[in-house]
């Protein structure tokens, strides 16, 4: 299907226009407070946008992991801008590396390989509306395998914040709250939730697929409170959906999960051969 795009969702605030598909009922995108970053929110004790990780002082043109402290897990990104992949299988793009970007406080030039998600968007995007899951998101660019797309950004909430959303919602409502818990060392973990529904980026509009071509990676860049950054798991086309699966790749359907939060619970219509049949439910605010 041809499709027009026209209006900028961002208003003037990427990079890059994220465009609207034209002829198409924008009301419930005018309800949107357009945000490329994260926002503090309800139940948050840090503000993301405050800078309190340190910097380097490389004073290079780009940092080495032998000699900066921002990259001592590695690595992350190539010369090209794509994310460098640590994985023996090739088709699992995800890390098992913490990301650490140099930040504003770093004496490395502002072309350093290690900037790459707080540059913001670089590809073009569609927004548009898909015929039985609501708005989503086209690639109207070639996305090459590994490249940074957008990230996943809204407010940044508290535990009992998200709770308290999440308890509110119905099976008709959308559920746009994104949890990421991260491994810290000695049983500690690291939980964070995301919530664009009224505040947040194009992110917001990608839809979840069971085989999905986008890879989801916190990445850490002037604060320790992670930005949820999107990359492309293979190459994409040109006209693409762009999607990713809502539970990170481990199963959120058990049976056990299904039954805690049944009245939750949604159809995934991503039409995938492997497709699970629901939408995934963290259901860890819940419990």
């Amino acid at each position: 299907m041809l499709r027009s795009f026209g209006a900028d969702l961002s208003g003037g605030l990427e990079n890059i226009p994220v465009l609207i598909e034209s002829g198409v009922s924008q009301d419930a995108l005018s309800k949107l407070q357009y945000t490329p970053e994260n926002v503090q929110g309800p139940g948050c004790d840090v503000d993301p946008s405050e800078v309190t990780l340190p910097g380097c002082v490389c004073r290079a043109q780009s940092c080495v992991p032998d000699g900066c402290p921002c990259l001592c897990f590695g690595q992350a990104y190539t010369s090209e801008g794509r994310l460098v992949e640590r994985q023996a299988d090739e088709a699992d793009l995800l890390h098992s590396q913490p990301v650490f970007e140099c930040n504003v406080l770093c004496e490395c030039s502002e072309s350093c390989q290690s900037r790459l998600v707080q540059n913001g968007l670089r590809v073009q995007l569609g927004v548009f509306r898909t015929q039985d899951r609501g708005w989503g998101v086209l690639a109207l660019e070639p996305i090459p395998r590994g490249c940074f797309v957008c990230e996943y950004a809204g407010e940044v909430i508290g535990f009992q914040e998200a709770r308290r959303r999440q308890l509110s919602q119905t099976s008709s409502d959308m559920n746009y709250i994104i949890s990421v818990r991260e491994h810290g060392g000695e049983r500690r973990f690291i939980q964070t939730f995301v919530d664009p529904a009224s505040v947040g980026n194009v992110g917001r509009f990608l839809n979840h697929s069971c085989q999905p071509n986008l890879v989801m990676l916190p990445v850490r860049v002037h604060s320790l409170v992670p930005r949820l950054a999107l990359f492309a798991s293979r190459d994409v086309e040109v006209g693409e959906e762009l999607t990713f699966d809502y539970s990170g790749g481990h199963d959120s359907n058990t049976q056990t999960q299904m039954d805690a939060g049944a009245s939750q619970k949604k159809p995934c219509h991503c039409g995938a051969p492997n497709c699970s049949g629901f939408l995934p439910l963290d259901i860890s605010v819940l419990c």
